[in-house]
């Protein structure tokens, strides 16, 4: 069964296949990282590590048997009870609920480990994959938005009874 951890500085090397080897995959649904990304990862993984140790966010990695990194499940701009829920899970994980139970598993931590009351996510509505995530995992759609030039839905979910 796979694990979901809180993202540390001895996941770098998994994460950093994860991208690689994810890479084509998640630029036909979201914007690609670009070549800076990968040439710069140490040190964005070490940016990372410090805006979580500050609590702006909190990041996350699905770990399966292997120690491979099977999706991440991040938490960005945390601010007054509420943070942007950001998720993408490898291409040989999809279609069996592994984004869905990962979601999940980061409202509980949201609700009981980081005092969050409020999520906020969005998804081009090309990316329907990612719309069904938000859908069956309870949030509900606040209006349109724009992602990198994209037709998109924000959702809101809040987090005021265990799931």
């Amino acid at each position: 069964m796979a694990t979901l951890e809180r993202l540390d500085v001895s996941h770098a090397p998994a994460l950093l296949r994860f991208e690689r080897e994810n890479r084509a995959f998640f630029a036909r649904s979201v914007p690609d990282r670009g070549d800076g990304y990968f040439a710069g990862f140490d040190a964005r993984h070490a940016a990372l590590l410090a805006e979580q140790a500050a609590g702006t966010c909190h990041f996350h990695v699905l770990i399966d048997d292997d120690g491979e990194v099977l999706g991440r499940f991040n938490l960005v701009d945390v601010l007054d009870g509420s943070a942007e829920l950001g998720f993408r899970v490898a291409e040989r994980a999809t279609g069996q609920g592994v984004a869905s139970e990962g979601v999940r598993r980061v409202l509980g931590l949201a609700r009981d480990e980081y005092g969050l009351s409020r999520l906020y996510a969005s998804a081009a509505l090309d990316n329907a994959a990612s719309l069904g995530v938000l859908r069956r995992t309870g949030f509900t759609p606040a209006g349109e938005v724009t992602l990198e030039g994209r037709p998109g839905l924000r959702h809101v979910r809040q987090l005021t009874a265990p799931d």
